[in-house]
């Protein structure tokens, strides 16, 4: 432990470069225990080390980090063939599509194969608060199959169906066509559509985020990317707090 940590008000390492915008909390501490932090020049690997922001020099793969001054909050349009990730080796991420002066990181997950909005902040602390699975904030997809889905079908998801051992939450469905339907789920699991589509016989051909609680994908152009509005900002923010 470096004993020159607690000057002033002092705050725990993993959440320090949440707030500067580095990556999660929980990434942070895999980061941590790498030996890729440094603070006053000291490498450490210690979980739960406190750091005063004021006075203590962190950096992080030899770059120093701040805490940011003000965090954005980004709605992108994600293409297909994008991996919702920070990081990942031999694979196009969408970090490649944002440019802004703070490091910003994706908030949940869109399979590569899959588009549309994706919800991207600096404020590691609503990161972490809306990825977990108790928040139970709405997204609504608009799915396409690639055979007929009948009326069964789309009951069969609304009720709830049994995917890698476990029930999905009951879910609202609105057909358009014979093999396209909007669905709206209140969580989050693993290529849960693509595997209930599976489970019925059929296969997902094409499958779009529009919404997110409250913030919908509009007519935002594929790949581009725009802030939040302030309304939208403070509903989210409103919203995870509850």
């Amino acid at each position: 432990m470096i004993a020159t940590l607690t000057k002033g008000q002092s705050m725990r390492l993993q959440k320090f470069l949440s707030g500067a915008g580095v990556c999660s909390r929980r990434r942070a501490e895999l980061y941590i225990a790498e030996g890729r932090v440094a603070v006053n020049g000291q490498v450490v690997t210690e979980q739960g080390t406190k750091v005063d922001p004021e006075s203590d020099k962190v950096t992080f793969d030899g770059r120093r980090v701040t805490l940011a001054a003000h965090h954005v909050y980004i709605a992108l349009n994600k293409p297909p063939g994008y991996v919702t990730s920070c990081l990942q080796k031999q694979e196009t991420t969408v970090m490649e599509l944002v440019a802004v002066d703070q490091r910003v990181f994706p908030v949940g997950r869109l399979d590569k194969p899959s588009c549309g909005l994706l919800l991207m902040t600096s404020d590691g602390g609503l990161h972490q608060r809306l990825s977990h699975p108790s928040f139970d904030h709405e997204k609504e997809y608009d799915v396409t199959c690639d055979r007929p889905v009948s009326d069964a079908d789309l009951d069969a998801m609304r009720s709830g169906m049994v995917i890698t051992g476990r029930k999905t939450r009951p879910a609202r469905v609105k057909r358009l066509s014979d093999r396209r339907f909007l669905i709206t789920l209140q969580e989050g699991r693993n290529r849960q559509i693509r595997r209930m589509a599976e489970m019925l016989g059929n296969r997902v051909a094409v499958l779009r985020r529009i919404r997110i609680a409250h913030i919908h994908l509009g007519d935002l152009a594929e790949g581009r990317w725009r802030y939040l509005t302030e309304e939208e900002k403070k509903a989210l923010l409103h919203q995870e707090e509850k």
